[in-house]
Protein backbone atom coordinates (compact mmCIF):
# COMPACT_ATOMS: atom_id res chain seq x y z
CA UNK A 1 0.00 0.00 0.00
CA UNK A 2 1.41 3.58 -0.76
CA UNK A 3 2.03 6.17 1.77
CA UNK A 4 -1.26 7.56 0.17
CA UNK A 5 -3.18 5.33 0.60
CA UNK A 6 -2.23 4.78 4.50
CA UNK A 7 -2.89 7.96 4.89
CA UNK A 8 -6.14 8.08 3.38
CA UNK A 9 -7.25 4.74 5.61
CA UNK A 10 -5.31 6.11 8.77
CA UNK A 11 -8.06 9.49 8.39
CA UNK A 12 -11.03 7.63 7.85
CA UNK A 13 -10.07 5.45 10.85
CA UNK A 14 -9.64 8.52 13.24
CA UNK A 15 -12.83 10.01 12.26
CA UNK A 16 -14.70 6.81 13.25
CA UNK A 17 -15.67 6.31 17.20
CA UNK A 18 -14.30 2.99 17.31
CA UNK A 19 -11.28 3.57 16.20
CA UNK A 20 -7.86 5.49 17.50
CA UNK A 21 -5.28 6.09 16.15
CA UNK A 22 -1.77 5.43 17.29
CA UNK A 23 1.42 6.74 15.13
CA UNK A 24 5.21 6.13 16.08
CA UNK A 25 7.23 9.10 17.43
CA UNK A 26 10.01 10.15 14.83
CA UNK A 27 12.91 12.19 16.30
CA UNK A 28 12.43 15.64 15.63
CA UNK A 29 15.25 18.31 14.97
CA UNK A 30 12.42 21.13 15.91
CA UNK A 31 9.11 22.06 17.21
CA UNK A 32 8.74 25.32 16.07
CA UNK A 33 10.67 28.55 14.98
CA UNK A 34 11.70 31.00 17.21
CA UNK A 35 10.05 34.69 16.58
CA UNK A 36 12.56 36.48 18.78
CA UNK A 37 11.51 34.42 22.91
CA UNK A 38 14.54 34.66 25.03
CA UNK A 39 15.39 30.54 25.32
CA UNK A 40 17.39 28.48 27.35
CA UNK A 41 18.52 25.02 26.84
CA UNK A 42 17.25 22.06 28.24
CA UNK A 43 18.16 18.39 28.30
CA UNK A 44 16.10 15.28 28.89
CA UNK A 45 17.67 12.24 30.28
CA UNK A 46 17.60 8.50 30.47
CA UNK A 47 19.57 5.56 31.54
CA UNK A 48 19.54 1.98 31.19
CA UNK A 49 21.33 0.19 34.42
CA UNK A 50 21.96 -3.28 35.38
CA UNK A 51 19.54 -3.61 37.89
CA UNK A 52 17.64 -0.67 40.74
CA UNK A 53 19.82 -0.91 43.56
CA UNK A 54 22.18 2.37 43.25
CA UNK A 55 24.82 1.20 45.56
CA UNK A 56 25.62 -2.10 43.60
CA UNK A 57 24.19 -1.81 39.73
CA UNK A 58 25.03 0.87 37.74
CA UNK A 59 25.04 2.80 34.39
CA UNK A 60 25.22 0.83 30.66
CA UNK A 61 23.42 3.30 28.54
CA UNK A 62 23.06 6.99 29.06
CA UNK A 63 20.89 9.45 26.43
CA UNK A 64 20.56 12.46 26.27
CA UNK A 65 18.42 15.33 23.91
CA UNK A 66 19.45 18.75 24.48
CA UNK A 67 16.55 21.18 22.97
CA UNK A 68 15.87 24.94 23.55
CA UNK A 69 12.77 25.96 25.10
CA UNK A 70 10.96 28.93 26.59
CA UNK A 71 10.74 29.42 30.19
CA UNK A 72 8.05 31.56 29.92
CA UNK A 73 5.38 29.71 28.24
CA UNK A 74 7.58 25.88 28.01
CA UNK A 75 7.33 25.80 24.10
CA UNK A 76 10.04 24.14 22.70
CA UNK A 77 12.17 25.18 19.65
CA UNK A 78 15.01 23.22 18.14
CA UNK A 79 16.42 20.12 19.28
CA UNK A 80 20.45 21.06 19.19
CA UNK A 81 22.11 17.79 19.91
CA UNK A 82 21.55 14.00 20.76
CA UNK A 83 24.08 11.58 22.82
CA UNK A 84 24.24 8.19 23.53
CA UNK A 85 26.41 6.23 24.73
CA UNK A 86 27.21 2.57 26.38
CA UNK A 87 29.61 1.41 28.98
CA UNK A 88 30.61 -1.64 30.42
CA UNK A 89 29.92 -1.84 34.04
CA UNK A 90 32.46 -4.62 34.90
CA UNK A 91 30.10 -7.27 35.43
CA UNK A 92 27.92 -9.39 33.64
CA UNK A 93 24.43 -7.93 33.26
CA UNK A 94 21.37 -9.54 34.85
CA UNK A 95 19.45 -11.66 32.46
CA UNK A 96 16.43 -10.14 33.75
CA UNK A 97 17.82 -6.25 33.01
CA UNK A 98 18.69 -7.84 29.51
CA UNK A 99 15.17 -8.53 28.84
CA UNK A 100 13.72 -5.16 29.84
CA UNK A 101 16.43 -3.36 27.29
CA UNK A 102 17.84 -5.68 25.11
CA UNK A 103 21.53 -4.73 25.97
CA UNK A 104 23.54 -7.18 26.15
CA UNK A 105 27.47 -7.96 27.88
CA UNK A 106 28.74 -8.43 24.26
CA UNK A 107 27.11 -4.66 23.28
CA UNK A 108 29.37 -3.25 25.76
CA UNK A 109 32.71 -4.87 25.99
CA UNK A 110 35.13 -2.36 25.95
CA UNK A 111 32.84 0.52 26.04
CA UNK A 112 33.18 3.76 28.54
CA UNK A 113 30.98 6.66 28.48
CA UNK A 114 32.90 9.57 27.69
CA UNK A 115 33.16 12.17 31.11
CA UNK A 116 34.41 14.66 28.89
CA UNK A 117 32.00 14.37 26.16
CA UNK A 118 29.04 14.78 29.14
CA UNK A 119 30.27 17.46 30.19
CA UNK A 120 30.77 19.38 26.77
CA UNK A 121 26.71 18.04 26.07
CA UNK A 122 25.56 19.66 29.22
CA UNK A 123 27.19 22.87 28.91
CA UNK A 124 24.88 26.21 29.47
CA UNK A 125 22.40 23.78 30.23
CA UNK A 126 19.80 25.79 32.60
CA UNK A 127 17.60 21.98 33.79
CA UNK A 128 17.47 18.50 33.51
CA UNK A 129 14.53 16.64 33.19
CA UNK A 130 13.88 12.74 33.70
CA UNK A 131 10.72 10.76 33.96
CA UNK A 132 11.60 9.26 37.60
CA UNK A 133 14.15 11.37 38.40
CA UNK A 134 14.82 9.52 41.49
CA UNK A 135 15.94 7.00 39.97
CA UNK A 136 18.00 8.45 37.09
CA UNK A 137 19.58 11.30 39.10
CA UNK A 138 21.22 9.06 41.97
CA UNK A 139 22.86 6.67 39.58
CA UNK A 140 24.33 9.64 37.25
CA UNK A 141 25.21 11.74 40.36
CA UNK A 142 27.16 8.54 41.75
CA UNK A 143 28.95 7.98 38.10
CA UNK A 144 29.16 11.80 36.54
CA UNK A 145 28.90 14.27 40.12
CA UNK A 146 28.62 17.36 37.45
CA UNK A 147 25.42 16.48 37.35
CA UNK A 148 24.90 17.31 40.89
CA UNK A 149 25.51 20.79 39.92
CA UNK A 150 22.44 21.39 37.30
CA UNK A 151 18.82 21.71 38.61
CA UNK A 152 16.38 19.12 37.85
CA UNK A 153 12.89 18.33 37.32
CA UNK A 154 10.81 15.26 36.88
CA UNK A 155 8.33 14.11 34.80
CA UNK A 156 7.04 11.44 36.93
CA UNK A 157 6.32 13.16 40.20
CA UNK A 158 5.57 17.10 39.11
CA UNK A 159 3.00 16.08 37.08
CA UNK A 160 -0.71 15.10 38.39
CA UNK A 161 -0.70 12.35 35.68
CA UNK A 162 -3.97 10.48 38.03
CA UNK A 163 -6.02 13.73 38.48
CA UNK A 164 -5.41 14.50 34.64
CA UNK A 165 -7.00 11.54 34.14
CA UNK A 166 -4.11 9.50 32.65
CA UNK A 167 -4.54 6.04 34.55
CA UNK A 168 -0.25 5.82 34.59
CA UNK A 169 2.64 7.51 35.24
CA UNK A 170 4.57 5.35 33.11
CA UNK A 171 6.08 6.59 29.87
CA UNK A 172 4.79 4.82 27.27
CA UNK A 173 1.40 4.57 28.31
CA UNK A 174 1.30 8.38 28.22
CA UNK A 175 2.49 8.29 25.41
CA UNK A 176 -0.12 6.09 24.30
CA UNK A 177 -2.77 8.36 25.44
CA UNK A 178 -1.26 11.40 23.35
CA UNK A 179 -1.88 8.63 20.38
CA UNK A 180 2.06 7.66 19.77
CA UNK A 181 4.12 4.79 20.32
CA UNK A 182 7.87 3.98 20.30
CA UNK A 183 10.52 1.50 20.67
CA UNK A 184 10.77 1.93 24.87
CA UNK A 185 13.31 0.91 27.30
CA UNK A 186 16.69 2.10 25.12
CA UNK A 187 17.72 5.66 26.63
CA UNK A 188 17.77 7.91 23.51
CA UNK A 189 14.80 6.50 21.93
CA UNK A 190 13.34 6.93 25.71
CA UNK A 191 14.25 10.69 25.54
CA UNK A 192 12.47 11.60 22.05
CA UNK A 193 9.47 10.06 23.76
CA UNK A 194 9.39 12.35 27.05
CA UNK A 195 10.62 15.60 24.94
CA UNK A 196 7.20 14.87 22.65
CA UNK A 197 5.61 14.48 25.72
CA UNK A 198 6.59 17.44 27.26
CA UNK A 199 5.19 19.55 24.45
CA UNK A 200 1.51 18.24 24.81
CA UNK A 201 -1.42 19.86 26.65
CA UNK A 202 -2.67 18.11 29.63
CA UNK A 203 -6.23 16.39 29.11
CA UNK A 204 -7.92 18.65 31.31
CA UNK A 205 -6.15 21.99 32.66
CA UNK A 206 -4.94 22.43 28.93
CA UNK A 207 -1.47 23.21 29.88
CA UNK A 208 1.75 21.81 28.40
CA UNK A 209 3.39 19.68 30.49
CA UNK A 210 6.90 21.32 30.20
CA UNK A 211 5.01 24.68 31.58
CA UNK A 212 3.45 22.02 34.37
CA UNK A 213 6.83 21.16 35.41
CA UNK A 214 8.62 24.57 34.91
CA UNK A 215 5.92 26.57 37.07
CA UNK A 216 6.85 23.84 39.91
CA UNK A 217 10.07 24.45 39.66
CA UNK A 218 10.88 27.09 42.06
CA UNK A 219 8.60 25.12 44.34
CA UNK A 220 10.56 23.77 47.69
CA UNK A 221 10.19 20.00 48.62
CA UNK A 222 9.74 19.49 52.13
CA UNK A 223 10.59 16.28 53.91
CA UNK A 224 9.03 15.86 56.80
CA UNK A 225 9.96 13.24 60.17
CA UNK A 226 6.95 12.06 62.54
CA UNK A 227 9.38 11.80 65.38
CA UNK A 228 8.41 10.51 68.26
CA UNK A 229 5.22 9.56 66.94
CA UNK A 230 3.10 6.78 69.24
CA UNK A 231 3.56 2.95 68.01
CA UNK A 232 -0.06 2.83 67.73
CA UNK A 233 0.02 5.55 65.34
CA UNK A 234 1.34 4.07 62.79
CA UNK A 235 -1.46 2.78 60.73
CA UNK A 236 -2.88 6.27 60.56
CA UNK A 237 0.74 7.85 59.00
CA UNK A 238 1.02 4.63 56.80
CA UNK A 239 -3.00 5.03 55.14
CA UNK A 240 -1.76 9.05 54.60
CA UNK A 241 1.29 7.89 52.54
CA UNK A 242 4.16 7.86 54.93
CA UNK A 243 7.13 5.66 55.05
CA UNK A 244 9.15 4.15 57.07
CA UNK A 245 13.07 5.29 57.66
CA UNK A 246 14.90 2.21 59.04
CA UNK A 247 17.90 4.60 59.63
CA UNK A 248 15.70 7.82 61.66
CA UNK A 249 13.17 4.80 63.25
CA UNK A 250 10.69 7.12 62.55
CA UNK A 251 7.69 7.63 59.47
CA UNK A 252 8.30 9.84 57.14
CA UNK A 253 6.51 11.88 53.87
CA UNK A 254 7.78 14.35 51.38
CA UNK A 255 5.42 17.42 50.29
CA UNK A 256 5.43 20.60 48.25
CA UNK A 257 5.20 23.46 48.58
CA UNK A 258 4.55 25.75 51.32
CA UNK A 259 1.37 25.77 52.11
CA UNK A 260 1.26 22.16 51.46
CA UNK A 261 3.88 21.41 54.52
CA UNK A 262 1.91 24.13 56.67
CA UNK A 263 -1.13 21.89 56.42
CA UNK A 264 0.65 18.91 57.20
CA UNK A 265 2.03 20.11 60.50
CA UNK A 266 -1.40 20.82 61.97
CA UNK A 267 -2.70 17.40 60.83
CA UNK A 268 0.33 15.94 62.94
CA UNK A 269 -0.07 17.78 65.65
CA UNK A 270 -4.16 16.82 65.62
CA UNK A 271 -4.10 13.44 64.04
CA UNK A 272 -0.58 11.78 65.04
CA UNK A 273 0.47 13.57 68.66
CA UNK A 274 -2.72 14.64 70.27
CA UNK A 275 -2.84 18.02 70.61
CA UNK A 276 0.41 18.24 72.72
CA UNK A 277 3.87 19.87 72.04
CA UNK A 278 6.07 17.57 69.44
CA UNK A 279 9.06 18.38 67.49
CA UNK A 280 9.07 16.98 64.22
CA UNK A 281 12.35 17.14 61.63
CA UNK A 282 11.84 18.84 58.27
CA UNK A 283 14.53 18.77 55.28
CA UNK A 284 14.09 21.15 52.92
CA UNK A 285 14.75 20.45 49.03
CA UNK A 286 15.35 23.02 46.20
CA UNK A 287 15.98 21.63 42.34
CA UNK A 288 19.57 21.60 43.13
CA UNK A 289 18.59 18.77 45.89
CA UNK A 290 15.55 17.43 44.98
CA UNK A 291 15.08 13.51 43.48
CA UNK A 292 19.08 13.04 45.10
CA UNK A 293 20.25 11.52 47.95
CA UNK A 294 22.06 14.68 49.08
CA UNK A 295 20.73 16.13 52.15
CA UNK A 296 18.54 19.11 52.54
CA UNK A 297 18.55 21.94 54.73
CA UNK A 298 17.61 20.32 57.95
CA UNK A 299 15.28 21.82 60.68
CA UNK A 300 13.42 20.91 63.83
CA UNK A 301 10.37 22.52 64.71
CA UNK A 302 8.31 22.81 67.65
CA UNK A 303 4.55 21.91 66.60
Amino acid sequence: MTNAKLIEASLLLEAHPDFKIIRRISPRTAFRENEGAALLRGVVVDTETTGVNTDKDAIIELGMVLFEYDPLTGLAYRVLATFDQLEDPGFAVPPESTAVHGITDEMLKGCRIDDAAVAGFLAGVSLVIAHNAKFDRVFLEKRLPLFESLPWACSFAQVDWHGEGIGSAKLDYIAYQYGFFYEAHRAEGDCFALLEILQQPLPKTGELVLSCILHSLSQKSYQIFATGSAFDTKDILKARGYRWDAVKKCWHTTLAGDEAIKAEVVWLKHSVYGGRVARVEIEVHNCLTRFSNRAGKLAIKEI
